[in-house]
């Protein structure tokens, strides 16, 4: 096809073959080929000029739209192995939502806006079998991740904050002692659905001489937020919480806790894609000073 759309634009064969860096005798076997392969002729050839037949004129047109589309899809295929085109999977715990994935999918729309996102809302147990199973590519986890086959890269570290109603008694204070909330009512994540929150928080309770009393479970954090604002309870939070910006609500520092929390990202350790191997860095460099 290169070799007859030069003969056509040339309508020489000597200044095509120049063009194309060949000797003329292959460039003028190759078409006589070409012809013989496909029963028409594509010039008229005489001592002092060359010519398309019709045929030729139609099979130059339709040539020029295959060589253009040829060459779209090797540059789709480079695009594809530097993971700037693509889909992808990805899982997240709910409670990432609110400032960590927000912050790396802006980053990485801006350097690969031509890859597909795809994005699920799961808890942590849940994405570690996804990933396993390849149903996801990629997932915003709460650590620790103990499984084999999944590589785990922590990308922020969070101090739990209690969650106060604006008019609670202790809302004046800047910074509350743990052991002050002994005689609140809680509210909490579900253990079944988030142990990797709801360990740590009981644990902090218990070094600090309590059990926090349950009053009611809620999965999800701005739930949670909106419950204490109705004054059903108090609850502790990882820190990210405050960008909730929750009228009838105050967050408050802890005293006498170090309970902490991580938002990590996990992906499989093996036949890891180029998009995903992509998104993985721009996460990285998102949170390098974190």
């Amino acid at each position: 096809m290169r070799y007859v759309t030069a003969v056509a634009e040339e309508l020489h064969f000597g200044r095509a073959a120049e063009r194309l860096m060949i000797a003329q005798p292959p460039l003028s076997q190759q078409i006589k080929k070409l012809e013989r392969e496909i029963g028409v002729e594509l010039f008229r050839r005489t001592k002092r000029r060359v010519e398309l037949t019709d045929a030729g004129r139609v099979f130059v047109e339709e040539a020029r739209r295959t060589l253009a589309q040829a060459e779209l899809t090797v540059r789709a295929a480079q695009r594809a192995a530097r993971g700037e085109i693509g889909r992808l999977m990805i899982g997240y715990a709910g409670s990432a939502a609110h400032y960590v994935l927000p912050r790396v999918l802006s980053r990485f729309r801006r350097h690969y806006p031509a890859v597909e996102i795809q994005l699920r809302e799961m808890t942590t147990a849940e994405q570690i079998q996804a990933l396993l199973g390849r149903r996801i590519d990629i997932g915003f986890v709460r650590p620790p991740v103990p499984e084999p086959g999944l590589d785990v890269t922590v990308l922020v570290e969070e101090q739990f904050l209690t969650v106060l109603p604006r008019n609670h008694r202790l809302a004046r204070l800047r910074r509350v002692p743990l052991g002050r909330l002994s005689d609140e009512r809680f509210i909490l994540f579900p253990r079944h659905l988030g142990p990797r929150l709801y360990d740590p928080i009981v644990a902090a309770c218990q070094r600090a001489g309590f059990s926090p009393g349950v009053v009611q479970e809620a999965m999800h954090m701005p739930t949670i937020v909106s419950l204490v604002a109705a004054g059903v309870g108090i609850a502790l939070l990882p820190e990210s919480v405050r960008q909730l910006r929750w009228r009838g609500v105050v967050y408050r520092s802890l005293i006498g806790s170090s309970a902490r929390t991580a938002i990590a990202l996990a992906s499989r350790s093996a036949e890891q894609s180029a998009t995903a191997e992509s998104f993985i860095t721009v996460a990285e460099r998102t949170f390098a000073k974190r």
